[in-house]
């Protein structure tokens, strides 16, 4: 399914990478509640991380610097594509437990539920693949690059957690492969290979922490708590500091942190901001997750937040990231979406609404039902304030005792073919954001394709692990 963030950025980092270019690391802002990169223990040592005795480390971080990859060295890469094909969820198994066995801290960072589901080693077996398979040319894989670097700005990942991640990723394939295999020439080809990827990241990741207001965790105190549905609860969120605002792009995501008792750590999750970005508040739409099985909290942080977060109470939030965002053009907008997809395009809406001259809109969606509909009064609002009518289609797939025509149109799971081409604004160069599960997304993106969509045009969140391992 497509997935086009903007990525020039990160082009241009990835060139200055793979020709061996030194690209300059933007200075990173702080804030009393961030982490301080410098205050990072240094963890590399030459002699033990770097296979070859004439690598340089890099100047600002002293990181492993090996260079761009030798042709040679893409071949030994393409070469053991099949190997991971075969072994690579094998080989990110063995990845995790051993760095979280070592590194309890890191417990902090990675989402427990989703190791227990096992989401995050397939996550990560993927995209090492996909990095193998495309180390000739990383232009495809660049937008999963992409969504990983805002995902670990949103986690204040820092760059010498890469020399942690690093060390045990090679271990761990040549633990699964085999110490007679996975040596020599093959072993520098991935360690070079590797912090070639962790240098775009690194760089990625210095951008974006450079453009935002704070770096780290800063406290916000739950203003509101409204009930939205038996599922789905939103937070009214101010900051305690009584600062500004974050300014944020529609679309965008915060990470939320709370302390698991039953765990004995933080945990972190990211929620889509549901509201205006003027707005005198954040506000998330959390719906509340099955997880791993014989949890005391299924879904951890959600349950957590429905259950524990009360008005007044505090929690820990990160500055808004994310590369799912409403573009800046004119063009007209079609906002599709599935269950608690529509947390942001309801922010893109109220976005578009509040323009001096608001695009054209079509809102396509699919709920189970009239009382899993949340913010349907709010959303029919904003279509009303719009200067023209709105286009829109709604789907309920178990519509009960709803009324067809008035609180929804179309019953049955969401099938664009029977959504009107005026409504899908086929012909017109609209843009089309979709939002919500994976096998949703893989659907619509298939069927706007078919309709003649160029991949360009299609702009897709997936709530999940589908493609960012962490």
């Amino acid at each position: 399914m497509p997935i086009l963030p903007n990525s020039r950025s990160l082009t241009n980092i990835a060139r200055h990478a793979v020709r061996g270019r030194n690209y300059k690391y933007p200075a990173s802002k702080t804030a009393s509640t961030s982490f301080r990169l410098n205050n990072f223990p240094n963890t590399i040592s030459r002699s033990l991380a770097c296979p070859a005795s004439n690598m340089s480390l890099d100047p600002v971080y002293n990181l492993p610097n090996p260079g761009p990859l030798t042709e040679a060295q893409r071949g030994l890469i393409k070469a053991t594509v099949p190997l991971l094909e075969q072994s690579g969820v094998d080989i990110t198994r063995c990845f995790y437990k051993a760095m979280l066995g070592a590194n309890p801290d890191l417990k902090n960072v990675f989402s427990h539920t989703k190791q227990v589901k096992g989401d995050q080693p397939e996550a990560l077996a993927r995209s090492v693949y996909a990095y193998a398979a495309n180390i000739d040319d990383l232009t495809p894989v660049l937008p999963v690059v992409e969504r990983l670097c805002h995902k670990h700005a949103s986690l204040n990942i820092l760059p010498q957690q890469y020399t942690i991640v690093g060390k045990h990723l090679l271990e761990a394939i040549t633990e699964i492969v085999g110490k007679d295999v996975f040596k020599g020439d093959l072993y520098d080809a991935w360690f070079a290979a590797y912090w070639q990827l962790a240098h775009i990241c690194i760089n990625r990741e210095a951008e974006l922490y450079k453009a935002a207001a704070w770096v780290g965790w800063r406290d916000f105190v739950v203003r509101d708590k409204v009930h939205e549905t038996d599922e789905i609860t939103s937070f009214y969120l101010v900051p305690k500091d009584g600062g500004a605002l974050p300014s944020y792009k529609p679309g965008q995501y915060i990470s939320v942190q709370r302390f698991v008792d039953s765990l004995g750590f933080n945990q972190s999750r990211q929620y889509s901001l549901s509201d205006a970005p003027n707005a005198d508040h954040i506000r998330i739409s959390v719906r509340r997750e099955n997880g791993g099985p014989n949890q005391e909290h299924p879904g951890c942080i959600s349950n957590l937040l429905h259950d524990g977060l009360k008005q007044g109470d505090t929690v820990e939030v990160a500055f808004p990231f994310g590369d799912f965002f409403l573009d800046e053009s004119t063009s007209p907008v079609v906002l599709i979406s599935a269950g608690v997809g529509l947390t942001p395009l309801t922010s893109m809406l109220h976005s578009i609404i509040a323009s001096p001259s608001p695009r054209e809109v079509s809102w396509v969606q699919v709920v189970r039902s009239q009382d899993k509909h949340a913010l349907n009064e709010e959303v029919r609002n904003l279509l009303k304030q719009h200067p023209t009518p709105v286009r829109k289609t709604i789907f309920y797939s178990e519509p009960g005792s709803a009324l067809q025509g008035e609180h929804y149109d179309i019953e049955g799971r969401m099938d664009l073919s029977k959504v009107d081409d005026l409504t899908l604004r086929l012909g017109e160069s609209a843009q089309y954001y979709v939002c919500g599960p994976e096998q949703f997304m893989a659907d619509m993106g298939k069927a706007l394709l078919a309709k003649g969509v160029e991949h360009s045009r299609i702009h897709a969140e997936v709530f999940g692990a589908a493609d960012v391992p962490i």
